[in-house]
């Protein structure tokens, strides 16, 4: 909020308007979240605390009071971009000499602040022909490939594509297969959404999500754990499912997918496992790189077991190494229009309202009748796909992958994200289109 000079009166940009006036379970913490930056004087961290997850604090150790105030130091800030999306809320936020800032908050499913992070913005270009998207990505030290098809009456109308027959990792988009292999279950009544995961600590897995923190032993219903694995991402849920289905049937439902190269994905890991194996203290990620499948399912038992990882622990990358899930943009293609597919069987409408309950960024509803979106990330991995519905019931798939050696050059998937979204905001997704594929 910017004061006109002589005056008491303050003056709002429009995006502070729609902050001010919005009453989403987001809007209120991204409100709290200016205050800190803004308020004549910080309160407490204990006074703090209630808005905050567990352990939030913690991963402060100079104290997150010291970091707000490097943050203070660099405003006072105007907000001129509000983008709230679900759970997740991005704002950007200018200083008095024209420097641009990206706020970010996330917060948990009960509305505390998970993350709360203040960076300076990334410049991202316009997109106006698929020549600035691959310019855009062309980053030194990255992989990346992008995929983009329509479909009309059962063809695959490819409108771009670049690299997208190469396997890449996609961190959380195994959840795709995961919720494919939970929803032939339910069909086949071997389970409903009414059963219940139960938690217990040899499958607590790290964020993101926080059933996490759940006690051991509490029940949660099918329904809910899905709904958590795929609008907030959450690792501990998709590992309670994976439990719940078995490791075979999510394998079996990568290959009914149409994976281009199943034995990527054998043995089907969980998020927990990959943790364990790739940045545990038991030196295992040497066995895993030289293993194979049957060495690498043993090692699997070995670390059958309650986790030792920290999300602190995380660093070197190991997706070189088959610790993660690849996928070709063509697979990600392939299990997004087979999951939508389940969601057009289902008559409770239970798949549909899971698949869209997160669209990644905000949508234009007056175009846009159904966004069903994914998100992956791990160190040197980055990915966003999303399917899109117009009111005539045609899909557009776009899927945006990158990977390197170094996750400094990843960044936090702002990059990539916002790309997407300028590409849907283009109307390239609905423009003029290749040959066939």
């Amino acid at each position: 909020m910017t004061e006109v000079p002589g005056t008491t009166t303050s003056v709002r940009t429009a995006a502070e308007r729609e902050l001010a006036e919005d009453d989403s379970a987001l809007a209120g913490p991204c409100r709290w979240a200016m205050e800190l930056l803004t308020a004549p004087e910080l309160p407490s961290e204990a006074e703090m605390a209630p808005s905050l997850v567990p352990g939030f604090l913690d991963k402060y150790p100079r104290g997150f009071t010291a970091t707000l105030e490097e943050w203070r130091a660099l405003g006072p800030f105007s907000v001129t971009t509000y983008q709230p999306v679900a759970h997740k809320g991005w704002l950007v936020l200018t200083d008095p000499s024209g420097r641009d800032f990206s706020l970010t908050v996330i917060i948990d499913s009960t509305g505390l602040v998970r993350i709360l992070h203040l960076q300076p913005d990334i410049f991202v270009p316009e997109i106006r022909e698929w020549a600035d998207l691959d310019e855009a990505l062309r980053i030194e030290g990255v992989t990346s490939s992008v995929l983009a098809v329509r479909i009309e009456e059962g063809r695959h109308l490819v409108l771009h594509e670049k690299d997208a027959h190469r396997a890449l990792p996609t961190g959380s988009a195994y959840k795709l297969y995961l919720m494919r292999a939970l929803i032939h279950a339910i069909d086949n009544g071997e389970l409903d959404w009414d059963d219940e995961v139960v938690t217990r600590p040899d499958l607590r897995s790290l964020p993101t999500g926080d059933m996490q923190e759940l006690p051991d032993g509490t029940r949660v219903p099918v329904r809910e754990t899905a709904h958590k694995m795929i609008a907030m991402s959450d690792n501990t849920a998709a590992d309670l499912l994976a439990d719940k289905v078995g490791r075979e049937a999510v394998e079996r439902a990568v290959v009914a997918s149409g994976h281009h190269d199943p034995s990527l994905l054998r043995p089907f890991l969980s998020s927990r496992e990959v943790f364990e194996i790739g940045w545990g203290a038991n030196g295992l990620r040497r066995l895993w790189a030289e293993g194979d499948e049957t060495v690498r399912r043993e090692l699997l038992r070995r670390v059958a077991a309650p986790l030792t990882v920290r999300g602190s622990d995380l660093g070197e990358t190991v997706h070189q190494i088959g610790l993660d899930w690849h996928m070709s943009a063509y697979d990600v293609f392939r299990v997004l229009e087979a999951l939508v597919q389940d969601g057009a069987r289902d008559a409770t409408g239970t798949v549909d309202a899971i698949l869209t309950a997160y669209p990644g960024i905000l949508v234009d509803r007056q175009k846009w009748a159904k966004a069903v979106f994914k998100g992956g990330s791990c160190p040197g991995v980055m990915m966003f796909c999303w399917l899109l519905e117009d009111h005539s019931g045609t899909p557009h798939v776009l899927v945006l992958q990158q990977a390197a050696d170094e996750q400094k050059l990843i960044g936090d998937g702002q990059l990539l994200r916002r790309l997407g979204a300028k590409v849907i905001e283009s109307g390239l997704l609905e423009g003029e289109k290749e040959p066939t594929q």
